[in-house]
């Protein structure tokens, strides 16, 4: 005879409803998840917890993790995986900066002379999400770097605070050009912006990059030193500067194809009234230039260095530009050096020192002009007495030339104690007697001055004894 027991036990499985069996097992399968879901309290909870005999009860913790659980959706797991991205991400970043031979940083990435390949540069750009505080990035001087600029350029979202950007000596095309150009909204705090020593900059591409330019720029420095700019391109840059009202340095040196059309740049240079800086080395400046560019220079009064070297149709032009020279105050640096000076051009600097409009100048470069005369010299040395702060001085002649210092000296030697700032002064390649020698170095003897000047020859030093 089965007893009571027996009997319940033997019957109750049957008495159960078909809801209670499913209900039974949506219990069974939901404890069994909740013990095997990871979370993040368990990953870094000490090992003894894991322990049989430990303390805590399995059912605390799991309470614990449905606790945290219940906060939301993606909260604190998200904020983990999106710091341990970055530390790997990181991690990538100096990989592969490392195996180019360079020194990884937050801020700064120089990849000058890697050789970076196509390749390279895709992998560059997904790194850029891990460079959000990149202030500074330098690509010059990789060749195979053009045609793949598009690459990196649809990353720059992730490096708005990018301030310099340089990519000169890049082989860039017209293409890398257009994927920069829709790229610089990406980076609206880019101040320096280099591509100097491209072809493929000129040659009528440069409105590929201009005309994505926003409207009222931040860039302050633009590097277009030899990019082989043609009419066209000095067209589309005379169009470009009012676009640039912040521009402190404008380089433009090297671009000799321009010809006329620096005409139109100089023109435009009334729309950039903060510039400091203006390198036209080698730009075909002529007189006409010159003209124009003296009409403008009053514009731009805090103007500090301006280099016109190496233009050598300029010459004789240069005294147009007397009166806008008496109002550049702030002028520090001016580079006239190879610009086949006449002695009239000599006397478009000489009236400028004596109003003390140049008494802020510190360098000034007449080297390789002997086309000058020693009247010219003698002329440029009466007036030097305006020149307080000038610190370097070079009117040394070009190599394969050699002309007598005799006619000019005098004036030099009655010139020198009235420039207190001098500490160098070149004079290669005018021949000095020996008496000539002594003279000039007594001048300079108390003072800490550096005297670049050719030995005398030791034939005419006979002569003179």
């Amino acid at each position: 005879m089965e007893s009571a027991e027996q009997q319940k036990a033997r019957d109750g499985p049957q008495k159960r409803s078909p809801l209670d069996l499913i209900m039974n097992q949506i219990r069974r399968k939901t404890s069994f998840t909740e013990r095997k879901k990871p979370t993040m309290g368990r990953l870094f909870r000490p090992s003894v917890s894991s322990d049989k005999n430990s303390d805590i009860p399995e059912t605390k913790e799991s309470e614990s993790s449905e606790g945290k659980d219940s906060a939301g959706p993606g909260t604190e797991s998200s904020d983990a995986d999106s710091e341990i991205g970055s530390v790997v991400g990181w991690g990538r970043v100096k990989q592969f900066v490392q195996k180019l031979g360079k020194t990884p940083d937050t801020q700064s990435l120089s990849l000058t002379h890697c050789d970076l390949t196509a390749t390279d540069v895709v992998e560059l750009g997904t790194l850029l999400p891990f460079l959000a505080q990149l202030e500074v990035m330098d690509l010059s001087w990789n060749d195979l770097l053009g045609g793949s600029l598009k690459a990196l350029t649809v990353h720059l979202q992730h490096v708005s605070k990018l301030k310099v950007l340089k990519v000169s000596s890049c082989r860039l095309t017209a293409h890398d050009l257009i994927a920069l150009g829709e790229g610089l909204y990406c980076i609206p705090l880019l101040e320096m912006l280099d591509l100097s020593w491209n072809a493929g900059v000129g040659g009528g591409n440069l409105h590929c990059l201009a005309n994505h330019l926003p409207s009222a720029s931040s860039l302050r420095e633009l590097h277009l030193v030899d990019c082989q700019l043609s009419e066209a391109d000095a067209v589309t840059l005379g169009e470009a500067l009012p676009l640039l009202p912040c521009l402190e340095l404008l380089d433009l040196s090297g671009n000799k194809p321009m010809k006329e059309g620096l005409q139109i740049v100089v023109s435009a240079l009334s729309y950039t009234p903060q510039l400091k800086t203006l390198k036209l080395s080698t730009c075909g400046l002529n007189k006409m230039s010159l003209i124009m560019l003296g009409e403008k220079l009053k514009l731009l009064p805090g103007l500090e260095h301006l280099d016109l070297s190496c233009n050598k149709e300029s010459g004789g032009g240069f005294s147009t530009m007397t009166a806008s020279l008496t109002l550049l105050t702030h002028l520090k640096c001016l580079d006239m050096h190879l610009c086949c000076l006449t002695e009239e051009d000599i006397l478009a600097l000489e009236s400028a020192c004596k109003r003390g409009a140049l008494s802020q100048l510190k360098l000034l470069d007449l080297s390789y002009n002997g086309s000058v005369g020693d009247c010219g010299w003698v002329s440029f040395y009466s007036g030097a007495a305006g020149l307080k702060e000038l610190q370097e001085l070079d009117v040394s002649l070009r190599p394969s030339a050699s002309l007598s210092a005799s006619p000019w000296l005098p004036a030099l030697l009655d010139a020198l104690p009235q420039l207190p700032s001098i500490r160098r002064l070149a004079l290669q390649r005018w021949a000095f007697s020996s008496g000539e020698r002594e003279k000039l170095d007594k001048a300079l003897s108390k003072r800490n001055v550096v005297l670049e000047c050719d030995k005398v020859a030791a034939t005419e030093a006979k002569v003179a004894a």
